[in-house]
């Protein structure tokens, strides 16, 4: 039997394109075998959010051309997309397909094996239209599943290459979200997590249909959907619609992911988001009044060029006041290709890993604060691993709905089930949980009849 081997960079779309992408050697009666081992074909899936992804994307390929060198070397994704002759031009690499007909993989690798001549099947991404369906019944790590609802972005922020690399906005028709959603459902998944490159940004491209639309459409026509939570979204499609949406949701969870990348209304002008920092606080007001307890986390990008210490403070100050409960922290990298990377004015690396270790700091100490709140409650977790940071027996973690990490003593058969924990002692980077009980379907029929 033929082998495959996969190895993916980068953020959680690729992640599921790539157990798509194994769904499809899988139905062709392939093998799936670990990375590190002798397989027949590799599959790298590349980053190219940045240069450094770019590299380390580089490294994977030669490393597969290294452990077999009769092995045909497919490679897809951002990368692949954005620079298909860098790549071809690695000795080994017979195979680059971009972020677009990757269904068409296991022809390409037929083609190969018939004439050895190295194929690049890469295609203007500009000129995309239509969502690529790409189904995933299951995922190899079974706890949380992945739905993929969109592709591409329209909105070319003048630090980011995506645009290049995915094409413009296509939203996935909501009749297959829904057929999915209930097959992940039917696998035994009890969240969902809606992902995509814009994910709030879903139905923009569409007639008379948006996320708010979606987010209760699965609601009310996937049976058995537990938890339901959004990716990431933009301020600027928090709309009144979505909001209300939330506030009278019984699946979508209080937690969402805002990415902010500045507090600076001047930066947020250079880096061309679309929002101003008096919108982006308007917006988490009413969302915080729709849905108390709601975890903010949020996206933040420091030292982007010309970032002055007032510009940074205004950041600062902004999520020391809004309360995010996490942050992701980036120092601001150069990314070829990139309006931003021309920029004069570039901060100096030790001043913005100064400005990255403060935010850090913040962070660190807003994600104890908010947990702290949740001390002595019992939450719902869904548990997804053995916990593996500590060398007591039988401790497990999985995350509430509002996104706080708990690790509490339980047995492997609480994987990937829905049940209540008792927040004995809150932290951060996780808390420590009591198991209380599984939750039945019966629990779920009593909360309805007492929302009703």
């Amino acid at each position: 039997m033929a082998t495959v081997a996969f190895h993916t960079l980068g953020c959680k779309v690729n992640h599921y394109e790539t157990e798509a992408i194994w769904q499809l050697f899988k139905e062709a009666g392939y093998e799936r075998t670990e990375f590190e081992r002798t397989a027949d074909v590799y599959v790298i899936n590349t980053c190219t959010v940045t240069n450094t992804g770019d590299k380390k994307s580089r490294q994977v390929i030669r490393r597969a051309v290294r452990q077999n060198p009769d092995a045909v070397i497919c490679v897809t994704g951002c990368y692949a997309q954005t620079s298909p002759a860098e790549i071809m031009a690695i000795p080994g690499v017979d195979i680059v397909v971009g972020t677009q007909d990757r269904v068409k993989m296991l022809d390409y690798i037929a083609q190969y094996r018939e004439e050895r001549q190295p194929i690049n099947a890469v295609g203007n991404i500009m000129k995309a239209r239509m969502y690529e369906e790409l189904d995933v019944p299951y995922f190899t790590d079974r706890t949380r599943a992945s739905l993929k609802i969109q592709e591409g972005c329209n909105n070319f922020c003048t630090f980011c290459i995506i645009p290049w690399a995915r094409g413009l906005m296509r939203s996935r028709e909501p009749q297959e979200v829904i057929r999915q959603a209930q097959q992940l459902v039917d696998a035994g998944y009890k969240e969902i997590v809606l992902t995509g490159i814009h994910t709030g940004g879903y139905g923009s491209d569409m007639k008379d249909y948006n996320l708010a639309m979606l987010l209760r459409d699965l609601e009310e026509q996937v049976k058995g959907l537990k938890r339901l939570r959004i990716s990431s979204i933009e301020a600027s499609q928090i709309t009144d619609e979505v909001i209300e949406v939330l506030r009278n949701s019984k699946v979508v969870v209080r937690h969402l992911h805002i990415p902010i990348q500045s507090g600076s209304d001047t930066v947020l002008k250079r880096m061309r988001r679309k929002y101003s920092m008096a919108f982006f606080k308007e917006r988490i007001d009413r969302l915080k009044e729709a849905l108390p307890g709601l975890a903010i986390t949020s996206d933040v990008i420091v030292g982007f060029p010309g970032e002055t210490d007032e510009e940074f403070m205004e950041t600062f100050t902004f999520i020391q006041e809004n309360r995010f409960s996490e942050l992701h922290v980036f120092p601001y990298s150069k990314r070829t290709g990139t309006p931003a990377a021309r920029m004069e004015d570039q901060v100096p690396e030790e001043v913005k890993n100064e400005r990255v270790h403060k935010l850090i700091a913040l962070s660190d100490q807003l994600a104890k604060e908010y947990a702290s709140a949740f001390e002595g409650d019992v939450l719902e977790i869904i548990p997804e691993e053995p916990f593996k940071e500590s060398d007591e027996e039988g401790l497990f973690v999985g995350y509430t709905d509002n996104y706080l990490k708990v690790v509490f003593k339980g047995s492997e058969d609480l994987i990937g089930e829905l049940i209540k924990v008792k927040i004995t002692k809150a932290g951060y980077p996780y808390n420590e949980g009591q198991f209380v009980r599984i939750l039945d379907d019966m629990d779920v029929a009593e909360t309805e009849i007492a929302s009703a």
